[in-house]
């Protein structure tokens, strides 16, 4: 059976299950589809998400969406390199991760990075604010964690890390804009800030099939 995905450029949530295909070497058949022209609301796509959200993986005849849900159902189809961990013990310590990552850290990164993007910084300066005294905490705890290793848990590369990376290099380039420079908010440079975040970005960044799954319209 062939493996298709449906996945958006710069979606953080599609680019968790390309990051998931590429590091398990699994073959598939890409469908980038284009928001500008509402390709995601489409009728074809509405029957296999009718939320018309991407990602969604299609398998033969079986059809799965969210993140997450793609990510575990694809470790458990094809287990090797296995990213839900081995045993109890190391699947716990990446699902309390991604569990952090859902909680604490995306709901923040949206607060910022939609207005920047989309519009209404003046209306949500605050909200942008306090979000990004929430990160600065986050990324405090995440740059202590990853001080003298190369993966969030473990020693290869988990959901953990796949969970974490794409809202990060998002929020990233949301903080590169200049519109955000003046808002001062203390996260950049992360380099400077969160030095062995930096380094764990740059070994995702180094994962052979990587450039695959970079956002085509960041580039430009």
């Amino acid at each position: 059976m062939t493996i298709e995905v449906y996945w958006g450029s710069g979606s953080p949530f599609a680019w968790r299950v390309l990051l998931t295909l590429e590091v398990k070497r699994l073959q598939y058949v890409s469908h980038l589809l284009q928001f500008s022209k509402n390709e995601h609301k489409s009728p074809e796509f509405l029957g296999m998400n009718p939320r018309g959200k991407v990602p969604v993986v299609k398998d033969g005849d079986f059809v799965v969406y969210e993140s997450l849900a793609i990510m575990k159902y694809l470790d458990d189809k094809h287990p090797e390199p296995s990213l839900f961990g081995r045993s109890p013990e190391t699947s716990a310590q990446i699902m309390m991760s991604v569990c952090e990552c859902v909680s604490y850290i995306e709901t923040p990164i949206v607060n910022i990075v939609r207005p920047i993007f989309f519009g209404g910084i003046d209306d949500r300066r605050e909200e942008m604010i306090s979000a990004a005294s929430v990160l600065r905490e986050e990324y405090s705890l995440l740059n202590a964690r990853l001080t003298g290793r190369r993966w969030v848990i473990g020693d290869s590369i988990t959901a953990a890390d796949i969970m974490l990376y794409p809202q990060t290099a998002v929020l990233l380039r949301a903080l590169g804009k200049e519109q955000a420079a003046a808002l001062d908010l203390k996260l950049m440079p992360l380099a400077d800030r969160f030095p062995a975040v930096t380094q764990w970005m740059k070994n995702v960044e180094a994962l052979p099939g990587y450039d695959k799954t970079y956002p085509p319209h960041w580039r430009q």
